[in-house]
């Protein structure tokens, strides 16, 4: 074991025999955990907040939205920063703020403090989290990342559900008289402890060359990301007004003078803020691709979902949490499997299979939601939660290590921003679709009693839309590498290569 204060040259996998990196992957994967578990937790104690602090329909609105813009405006350049000044370094002002942010939360006012604090919370969050896919890439040695990936694809599943159950329980047990507050207090000792054993396991990493942070880049990307998702965000409660059109489209513009100022950059100092040099390799361009597409799946499918037991069915928080929990166990147990056991024999074909399993469950899904209507019981949801979970463990995991495997160390965090970004953009138009796939085919004006029939009749809807989604990341898949690469002692191959005895294993470049 090395000593906690010892610093690796930027770019260099810890030892093998080093236990200290797996001390360094619980404590940036549990940050991970806090961070995926923030986003959804809020949604459950919506109303609680509601009535406790008098908020308005437009306030309640930008609770949400408020740290979704600032998380994905600054992801990007919160990679970027870690690339230069370390990633160890920005993980950990990522943490410290982000706790300061959810005690801000916790003991918020009034709603308009909430408010502000949760868009601080998620510029934190932007900071913290694009560091942890660095991390581990800087970290651990190539031979090793199918199995820490698998790792992070379980978390992912669980924080993708536990989010909502955590709150439902954390708002109805009502702590100390607190109601809502500990859903944000909650944060507050698992960020210090990260911060303590952070600080003395995590080794630094940064780029091996010296790069310069992209100030012009930072603004377009911010003002980019903004016109394109403040529209999407608040469209639904707005109207969906003709200048949020125009921002839209204005954000193409912007993007496509982004990718102008970044090839010249590039040229000039070789420190642009987007590395458009690593959508030249395949593997990474074809997995932001089906990551973009995967994020608009899951920004329709949880919020419908949510919606139809809640408000349709008219079930309690702590139910509705409670129905999600095989589909979180199966999405773990799936992600597992598929990095360490399944992909490295059959590849692509994985990921393929989980889009096909999923579709399968929205199908099945479908089916159950007409047949059963409003009588529908959480165990009757089980079979169709665990199909889905399965096809998204399939997916999560491998598709991680797909998008970062062939990605040179030094731009390792603007290639965790991106993958994060496109993520947040895909699942921010997903979210804008849902007034059209969803509330709109709800008659506004309906009558108490024939709400279930119109959320159903919705729910089923939006599942087709999915449907439709999952076929064309299906077929996007296509792009990804047949076979991923195996790691042995610094060489690398593909399986196909691995498996014939008449050839070598190539170097890494």
């Amino acid at each position: 074991m090395t000593s906690p204060s010892t610093t690796s040259a930027p770019g260099t996998p810890a030892p093998a025999g080093d236990r200290r990196r797996w001390f360094a992957l619980a404590i940036v994967m549990t940050a991970a955990f806090m961070d995926l578990v923030d986003v959804t937790i809020v949604n459950i104690a919506i109303p609680a907040i509601e009535r406790d602090e008098g908020a308005t329909f437009s306030q309640i609105q930008w609770i949400t939205a408020g740290y979704a813009l600032a998380f994905a405006a600054g992801l990007v350049t919160g990679g970027r920063l870690g690339d230069i000044h370390g990633r160890k370094r920005l993980f950990l002002i990522g943490v410290a703020g982000f706790t300061v942010a959810s005690a801000l939360c916790g003991f918020a006012v009034n709603p308009e403090m909430l408010v502000a604090s949760r868009i601080l919370q998620g510029g934190m969050a932007a900071l913290m989290v694009p560091q942890v896919l660095s991390i581990v890439h800087a970290t651990f040695p190539a031979h090793e990342r199918g199995k820490v990936f698998g790792l992070f694809g379980m978390i992912v599943g669980l924080g993708a559900v536990s989010g909502p159950l955590l709150g439902a329980l954390l708002t109805e047990w009502n702590i100390l008289g607190l109601q809502w507050r500990p859903i944000f207090l909650i944060n507050l000792p698992v960020g210090i402890a990260a911060l303590v054993l952070g600080r003395k396991f995590i080794t630094e990493s940064k780029a091996p060359r010296a790069l310069k942070l992209d100030l012009v880049g930072v603004v377009l990307v911010t003002v980019g990301l903004l016109m394109l998702l403040y529209p999407l965000t608040r469209g639904r409660e707005l109207g969906w007004p003709v200048w949020g059109h125009v921002m839209m489209a204005g954000s193409l513009v912007v993007f496509g003078a982004l990718i102008a100022y970044e090839k010249r950059k590039a040229a000039k100092d070789g420190s642009p803020l987007v590395e458009l040099s690593l959508f030249k390799v395949k593997s990474f361009a074809a997995g932001i691709a089906v990551q973009t597409v995967f994020g608009v799946t899951l920004g329709i499918f949880f919020l419908v979902w949510t919606l139809y037991m809640q408000v349709g069915l008219g079930w309690t928080a702590l139910r509705a949490g409670l129905t999600g929990v095989p589909f979180s166990i199966a999405v773990s147990v799936a992600a597992g499997i598929s990095v360490q056991k399944l992909v490295p024999r059959f590849g692509r074909k994985v990921l393929q299979a989980g889009a096909l399993a999923m579709a399968a469950g929205v199908l099945i899904y479908i089916w159950e939601a007409g047949r059963y209507g409003a009588d529908i019981a959480p165990w009757q949801m089980a079979l169709p939660l665990v199909v889905m979970g399965i096809g998204m463990g399939l997916i999560v995991a491998p598709l991680t290590d797909a998008v970062l495997s062939d990605v040179p160390k030094e731009h390792a965090g603007s290639a965790s921003g991106l993958i994060n970004t496109v993520q947040q953009m895909g699942t921010a138009l997903g979210l804008g679709l849902v007034s059209v796939v969803f509330f709109g085919v709800i008659d506004e004006r309906v009558t108490p009693d024939r709400v279930p029939a119109e959320f159903v009749d919705g729910f089923q809807n939006a599942l087709w839309w999915v449907t439709g989604v999952l076929a064309v990341i299906f077929l996007v898949m296509f792009a990804l590498p047949a076979k991923p690469r195996v790691h042995v002692e610094g060489a690398s191959e593909t399986v196909a290569d691995a498996e014939s005895p008449e050839r070598e294993p190539s170097l890494v470049p």
